[in-house]
């Protein structure tokens, strides 16, 4: 109903819009269609197959009036998937209107606010909810209802956030692939808040830039993304209930540009009323440009993930080390290969990750993913999960 309001609310503005002088209109977005194939069948029921069918439709409807001072973008999304109910869902990623002024834009509605600097994990981003059915790389967010006040100084950007409105997190149904044994039953979730999905987030942000260094420190009270949770039952069956605490919580980012290296470090601290933590994600990147004096470049990646619950946490990274490897060839069809590989220092399990892209022609786009996961001791609930769900993923999407 939140999103209801608020797309009535912005698509409102389009009368008013259409009365002013030389608005610009622009139709575009893509359309794709997945593949998957898995080394085996799954280990839990309904898992009993090795192959997976989805597409997804992504339109962008944007207007722009008032000289460039006043716009607004329309960003549905739905995907249809073959074997679980869960994926095959809808969402608002984007319906915002942004109004810019001399020094301050204000960016009303619903959108995606993206907050980090490190590879292989995102400490730091905490406004969006992760859209956790579309990959596990949980880099696919909702859209999340906001007012946002951006304001520009000569000593950085202050960003302020209200945040009307929680977006529960997917999670894959019976039949879903990269799930733990037990269903997570979204029904049943519980808030601390009793405003429960209504309750108010608040969030304030400083970023700048200094010579070689780009910075960024805030404060976000409300709602925690990431549930923990409690054992229950659903028509007698053995269920996991989401729980979502309120939290305070405290982030830096920071990169260092210095020649060819990229230095990167991402910092947490969470206060919750069931614990108080801290954790980092901090790492390098060093870029070989035009190698053999061709227009490749090479990156070489290394990070290291530490939480302070070790053992205890309930982060998949708490004491882990990533090396990955970035090909870039710079070609007309911007053609990119990256990898990595993840290693648990505490239970020797291990992740490996292909990603590899290239445009054809004006309008398409072809790109193979690759997931393998090995666990090296049964306590490490969170990979032998889905140590069966080896894939490899083929998506095809046309740009319009």
């Amino acid at each position: 109903m939140q999103l209801k309001a608020i797309a009535l609310s912005l698509l409102a503005l389009l009368p008013a819009a259409s009365q002013a002088d030389e608005v610009f209109f622009e139709f575009s977005g893509k359309v794709s269609a997945e593949l998957r194939g898995y080394a085996d069948e799954g280990q839990f029921t309904g898992q009993d197959y090795r192959s997976s069918a989805a597409a997804a439709f992504e339109p962008e409807l944007f207007w722009e009036w008032n000289d460039g001072g006043d716009s607004l973008t329309f960003t549905p999304y739905y995907r249809v998937d073959q074997r679980d109910d869960e994926r095959s869902h809808g969402d608002i990623r984007e319906l915002s209107w942004i109004h810019v002024g001399e020094d301050w834009e204000l960016r009303t509605g619903i959108r995606k606010v993206f907050w980090g600097v490190t590879e292989f994990s995102h400490l730091v981003d905490v406004i969006n909810q992760t859209d956790a059915v579309e990959d596990s790389d949980g880099e696919d967010k909702l859209g999340q209802p906001m007012v946002n006040l951006s304001l520009v100084r000569d000593w950085g950007i202050v960003d302020l956030f209200v945040l009307p409105g929680f977006r529960e997190r997917t999670f894959a149904g019976q039949d879903g692939r990269l799930r733990s044994g037990l269903i997570v039953d979204t029904d049943a979730a519980v808030y601390e808040s009793g405003a429960a999905e209504n309750h108010v987030d608040t969030a304030v942000r400083w970023s700048q830039s200094f010579d070689l260094f780009d910075l960024g420190l805030y404060w976000f009270r409300g709602t925690n993304r990431d549930p923990r949770f409690e054992l229950g039952t659903n028509n007698g069956q053995s269920v996991l209930i989401p729980v979502y605490e309120q939290i305070d919580q405290i982030g830096f980012d920071g990169q260092a540009t210095i020649d060819s290296w990229l230095w990167k470090l991402e910092l947490l601290w969470r206060d919750s009323e069931t614990e108080q933590y801290g954790a980092m994600q901090g790492g390098v990147e060093y870029t070989f440009y035009g190698i053999q004096e061709s227009a490749t470049d090479l990156g070489l990646l290394v990070e290291y993930g530490w939480d302070e619950r070790g053992e205890d946490a309930t982060a998949a990274f708490q004491n882990d080390i990533f090396i990955g490897s970035r090909i870039t060839l710079n070609d007309v069809a911007s053609t990119e290969f990256l990898a990595g590989f993840g290693y648990d220092l505490d239970y020797q399990s291990e992740s490996l990750f292909v990603e590899a892209s290239r445009r054809f022609g004006d309008n398409w786009k072809l790109s193979l993913d690759g997931r393998l996961f090995n666990a090296g001791e049964a306590e490490d609930l969170l990979v032998s999960a889905i140590e069966q769900d080896d894939l490899i993923q083929l998506t095809a999407e046309y740009y319009f």
